[in-house]
């Protein structure tokens, strides 16, 4: 990591000093230590990117599947042989434990190029309508603005759509967690771009992030964060009438109907709850059980939740790290707070929470009964290694607590019954569900219902989001 050159920025094919004289230093925050400092820039080095792009998209676009394939492939290969240092530098910046840095933050990203990669020639193809010949060409220059708890996945999900759709791109990662965006601008770096193509500018949202959503010679921005910080980059953007895609927050269910494996699917509510520190937009922070086995589910929640001890998230054991920030670490434990006040029950976690790291940026795990719809703990994101429990008497009433969000991210249904979770699955208002556990799949469309954004990413219908389409009426 000190090998990085994280003093400068990367435009039109190199690395340049800045214009912008501040800094923003980056603090591990499992030691407090600052491990890196990188530009504070606004918007003067925004546009020299946003113009670097402009000159490089003619030609970017112009090339062909196989060039922006093979573009995609060797940087899928410097990924994967820089794995581990990878991992290490997102644990570094963020606290998410080596194992999940290696397995989740250092691995998806490797699934998501195959995704667009064998997607690809698909997702370009040009169809006929009747007389007309609809083309598919790419949107233009991309602004890109990634967050904090997924930083090099969702940079490798915007870069890769990009890239593939024959775009343009500017990137600015969250000044929470840069470093591994600069590791991965040098791998991009050593694959052999144009000039222009790919280019990269720290700064805050405030002011580098702002500047790159207003700025017309930007034709789409792509960002994932926070709903409120994608109210504002929403508005600001229809300045410009320029195309948005928005990855928002979740609020996301695990509904256990009354035929399933009861143990099975609790444990995989609680996993998915806790990874990376309750820190992930499609987290299932609710857990939604029938009525009469409700203490059933809560003993095998707490029996769950006792093996995530919060610790050294460098130490290969550790299944819970910190927090990203002491920002971050203050709102959760205002959510909990207000949680106790408005009448849920903590029924794990309070052991843990007596023995947490005296350094860092630590919450402990906690589970919750007793919670109503109507409580901010079951209706707001919270972001942290947290989650409500919540009984029902039927399917219908397990549908309907589940869409009772303004939220739609994601879910879980669990059954014994297939055709049983697929009905049920069908009724939920969300971009996304999993089927008595399914793995992810990295090339399927990814995107939520409601506020939880607009638009998709990941595979076909991620690089068609950053494609205009054209009709050309033919003579008959």
């Amino acid at each position: 990591m000190n090998s990085l050159p994280l003093r400068q920025v990367y435009v039109d094919g190199r690395w340049t000093a800045p214009r912008a004289t501040g800094t923003i230093a980056v603090e591990n925050p499992a030691t407090l230590r600052i491990v890196g400092e990188v530009p504070d820039c606004g918007g003067e080095d925004v546009w020299r990117a946003v113009d670097a792009a402009r000159r490089a998209l003619p030609g970017w676009a112009a090339t062909g599947v196989e060039e922006r394939a093979a573009a995609l492939t060797a940087l899928r290969e410097a990924l994967v042989k820089h794995r581990d240092e990878l991992a290490e530098t997102v644990t570094r910046e963020m606290g998410a434990p080596l194992t999940f840095s290696r397995r989740v933050q250092a691995g998806l990203p490797v699934r998501v190029l195959d995704g667009f990669t064998a997607e690809l020639a698909a997702a370009t193809a040009e169809e006929r309508i009747g007389h007309s010949l609809v083309v598919r060409e790419p949107v233009g220059v991309v602004g890109a603005i990634t967050p904090w708890n997924y930083p090099l996945h969702q940079a490798v999900a915007k870069i890769g759509a990009a890239l593939a759709a024959g775009c343009t791109l500017v990137l600015k990662p969250s000044e929470l967690a840069p470093l591994s965006t600069y590791f991965l601008a040098t791998l991009i770096d050593g694959i052999g771009l144009p000039p222009g193509v790919f280019n990269l500018v720290p700064g805050r949202g405030a002011t580098a992030g702002a500047a790159l959503t207003v700025d017309d010679g930007v034709d789409l921005v792509s960002f994932t964060g926070s709903l409120e910080a994608g109210r504002k980059v929403g508005a600001a953007a229809a300045g410009t009438v320029k195309k948005t895609c928005l990855e928002l927050g979740g609020k996301s269910a695990t509904l256990v109907l009354p035929d399933a494996d009861l143990a099975t699917a609790v444990e995989d509510g609680v996993h998915s709850a806790l990874h990376n520190a309750g820190q992930t937009c499609t987290a299932r922070t609710r857990l939604l059980v029938p009525r009469a086995r409700l203490d059933e589910a809560l003993d095998i929640a707490r029996a769950v939740v006792a093996g995530y001890v919060p610790g050294d998230p460098e130490d290969p054991a550790t299944l819970l790290g910190p927090l990203a920030s002491a920002g971050q670490r203050e709102r959760v434990l205002g959510h909990l707070a207000q949680a106790a006040r408005s009448g849920a029950r903590q029924v794990a976690g309070q052991d843990i929470a007596a023995a947490l790291p005296p350094t860092g940026h630590y919450v402990a795990p906690s589970v919750w009964a007793d919670v109503s719809p109507s409580m901010p703990l079951a209706r707001e994101e919270i972001f942290g290694p947290v989650l409500a429990v919540m009984a029902f008497e039927d399917d219908d009433e397990a549908v309907s607590l589940a869409n009772h969000s303004e939220y739609g991210l994601a879910a879980t249904v669990w059954s014994g019954d297939r055709d049983r979770a697929l009905a049920v699955a069908r009724r939920l208002r969300v971009g996304q569900v999993d089927v008595n556990g399914a793995k992810f799949n990295a090339a399927a469309p990814f995107g939520g219902y409601k506020q939880s954004g607009t638009g998709r990413e990941l595979g076909r219908h991620g690089i068609r989001e950053f494609q205009e389409v054209k009709s050309l009426q033919l003579p008959a």
